[in-house]
């Protein structure tokens, strides 16, 4: 993927945060591009394998893996294009700075570069998109859950998310699902607020704990 944050090795992870990052990975690839033929027929596989038990992650699962299946990958093509490309404004933007004061390239963009230059992390050259797109940012949640296991890597973690994701997902996830056109798409934005809601409990109680 041709993420907007060029990332450092990983390090070993357990298998609950193995999954963590996976999550992470898949909505960075969904929002960077859309999936080609055999993500779908992956989607679908793993749709039919999480689906079925209670819980809003694994009825996201359900739905998502249902649209895969029978969708073609050239539709789904024409409405990541519907919803994200654009001349002007897209129907959908993904970008932390629009959802928290209205305009791109704000104040939340300057302090997400500051907090990226803390951690060692910067752009990769010949991107387009800015780091406070969500791909980015999800590829830094991943990056933080496989190189810092450790109580220090979660506490990065907890700071991250709180900072850059938690005050507007939810946001990106309602856009999706109320887009004029969206379907797959739709999908993608139910899993990713039911697992961002998931990490957003497990930060909280965290946090409760640590005090």
């Amino acid at each position: 993927m041709n993420a907007a944050i060029m990332l450092q090795p990983e390090a070993a992870w357990s298998e609950e945060d193995r999954a963590r990052a996976d999550h992470y990975a898949l909505l960075a690839r969904l929002l960077h591009a859309a999936p080609d033929a055999a993500l779908l027929a992956a989607l679908a596989a793993t749709g039919r394998a999480l689906g079925g038990a209670d819980g809003a992650l694994p009825q996201a699962w359900a739905a998502l893996g249902a649209a895969a299946q029978t969708t073609a990958a050239q539709a789904v093509s024409d409405e990541f294009d519907l919803l994200f490309v654009s001349v002007g404004k897209p129907v959908v933007m993904a970008n932390a700075s629009w959802y928290l004061t209205g305009f791109l390239q704000e104040e939340p963009l300057a302090e997400l570069r500051a907090d990226l230059a803390e951690l060692g992390l910067g752009r990769r050259q010949g991107v387009t998109e800015t780091e406070d797109h969500f791909a980015a940012l999800a590829e830094v949640m991943r990056h933080l859950i496989v190189t810092g296991p450790d109580a220090a890597g979660l506490a990065r973690q907890l700071a991250f998310f709180g900072r850059h994701l938690a005050p507007w997902y939810a946001r990106l996830a309602t856009a999706l699902g109320e887009a004029p056109g969206a379907d797959f798409y739709a999908k993608v934005g139910s899993l990713l607020q039911a697992f961002l809601d998931i990490e957003r409990d497990a930060f909280e109680m965290l946090e409760v704990a640590a005090q």
